[in-house]
């Protein structure tokens, strides 16, 4: 051990024996306590040490979001193993590189992902894998056929240690595996609480994906904070919003279309359209996923809803920026403020943009990272004196609060025009026609780029793309206007719920 290593006492163990009979987590009607969580992650960390997996390995794991995910996630962390999680609605060949790049030693997977699993296994000759599963009886997680090997396990947490690579969401094309340490987990966990604050009592709903940062940056604040999760392996507005009622749901984690198929849920339930109310419990509605549409912010507003706009990403731990409950109505449509350990910058041509002036949102701090995974091009193109180059549009306004405008990737420039896309979509939401909207660019000889759009409409719909024109024109500048509005059964979004705005041009008539 390094003297200058900075350690803490593992978070799991310390919340066992600080607060044992505590609800820890609970999903389907089961739960742990957090003695109970730490016990089940000991034993599976005995079981992993027999298929000698050590500090450092690089583990595989192709589960759902259930029980057996968090349980291998702090065996992992006893181990001092590395959690490399993979995005289940990838395909074979897509994990089968992801596995490949990270080295992994080993695969861990559950019942149902078990053909996937044999696939890649078959396809990677040298790479063993093992089941896990949920005895339901017992409510305990085990290695299928392992027998366990005492072994001594970490005590301590080292927070320059690699807790996990994740890989990026291959929005921007191949994915990159992000380092992300237990001090960036640390101080992500700590700025939110600073913003967000904290209650012993807090239940927080976790609905995401737990492959993706958001939903595994909610169990590290689990042992870390002491609170309960409240966990859904997937998402389903009638059972979020059932929990959220029915469990004393604290906070929640959500992104813009998942609140909007809620609040539809919401109005159905109560059966008063427009008006449907949360518990005053629910103090937090956490949104992020790109920005929110104007109008759902609104129409959360008119509902005593309390959203918290957040901006982060992989490279950040998720949330880098969130808006404080102090500034939810004060400041619509912000991301808000960097959380306290993080900087924030905004670069327009090289230079610090003034404020309400757009330019590439830019981070420093010990939540951001330092790194791709044996990637030292793309890091030495994307971090740059511990400042990470995001890739995102924004502004600061003059107090300092962070609007999110685009991913550079997705803006189109017409005419030298720039025109971005997320506006045009917000317009478009804003007809009570359209449940969702997604915009990109088209080539076009004489602008370079023009604006096109697809539109998700309600069923009983009778709306033309003549009106929807219509609408858009009485918001935008002429030459924002889209050219076409294509109507669409539905738009295409990766696991976390973020529009693929590349692959919109996927639903062009000419190519269905």
């Amino acid at each position: 051990m390094n003297s200058s290593e900075q350690l803490l006492p593992n978070w799991l163990k310390r919340s066992a024996e600080n607060i044992p009979t505590r609800p820890a987590i609970s999903c389907e009607g089961r739960t742990l306590t957090f003695a109970q969580l730490d016990q089940q992650a000991t034993l599976l960390a005995f079981q992993l040490a027999t298929l000698g997996v050590h500090a450092g390995s690089r583990i595989a794991v192709l589960t759902g979001s259930g029980l057996p995910y968090v349980v291998c996630v702090h065996a992992l962390m006893r181990i001092e193993a590395i959690l490399v999680p993979l995005n289940l609605r990838l395909t074979t060949e897509e994990q089968s590189w992801l596995v490949q790049d990270v080295n992994a030693s080993l695969l861990i997977h559950d019942a149902q992902n078990a053909e996937r699993a044999h696939a890649l296994t078959t396809s990677l000759a040298t790479l063993p894998h093992v089941a896990i599963g949920l005895d339901t009886t017992t409510t305990t997680v085990t290695l299928s056929g392992i027998a366990p090997t005492e072994v001594a396990l970490s005590e301590q947490i080292t927070l320059d240690a690699t807790q996990s690579i994740m890989y990026t969401s291959g929005t921007t094309g191949k994915p990159k595996g992000v380092v992300i340490t237990y001090g960036m987990q640390w101080w992500n966990a700590i700025g939110s609480a600073l913003n967000l604050g904290h209650n012993p009592d807090d239940c927080w709903l976790a609905c995401m994906p737990l492959f993706h940062i958001g939903g595994l940056s909610i169990l590290m604040k689990n042992v870390i904070y002491g609170i309960h999760i409240s966990l859904h392996e997937k998402f389903d507005a009638e059972a979020v919003n059932t929990a959220i009622r029915e469990e004393r749901v604290t906070i929640i984690s959500v992104v813009a279309i998942m609140l909007q198929r809620m609040l539809a849920a919401l109005d159905k339930e109560q059966g008063i359209p427009g008006q449907g109310r949360y518990p005053a419990a629910l103090r937090c509605v956490l949104l992020g996923g790109g920005p929110a549409p104007q109008p759902l912010l609104e129409d959360c507003a008119r509902r005593d809803i309390p959203v918290m706009q957040s901006y982060g990403l992989t490279e950040s731990c998720s949330q880098a920026a969130t808006l404080s409950p102090a500034d939810a109505l004060r400041k619509l449509g912000s991301a808000g403020r960097p959380l306290m350990p993080v900087q924030l910058r905004i670069i327009n041509d090289d230079t610090l943009a003034a404020p309400g002036e757009p330019g590439t949102i830019c981070l420093k701090g010990p939540t951001i990272t330092s790194s791709y995974d044996h990637r030292p091009d793309a890091t030495a193109a994307t971090i740059h004196d511990g400042w990470l180059s995001t890739g995102d549009i924004g502004y600061l306004d003059a107090d300092g609060y962070l609007y999110v405008l685009d991913r550079r990737s997705d803006l189109i420039i017409s005419g030298g025009e720039n025109i971005y896309p997320a506006e045009i979509e917000a317009v478009l939401l804003a007809h009570h026609a359209v449940v969702e909207a997604g915009v990109c660019g088209r080539d076009e000889p004489t602008w370079g780029q023009i604006p096109i759009a697809f539109v998700h409409l309600t069923a009983d719909s009778t709306v033309t793309e003549q009106e929807l024109l219509a609408h858009a024109a009485r918001h935008l500048a002429r030459f924002k206007l889209p050219q076409h509005i294509y109507s669409v059964a539905q738009l295409p979004r990766n696991s976390s719920g973020k529009l693929l705005r590349r692959e919109l041009h996927t639903l062009l008539p000419e190519n269905r």
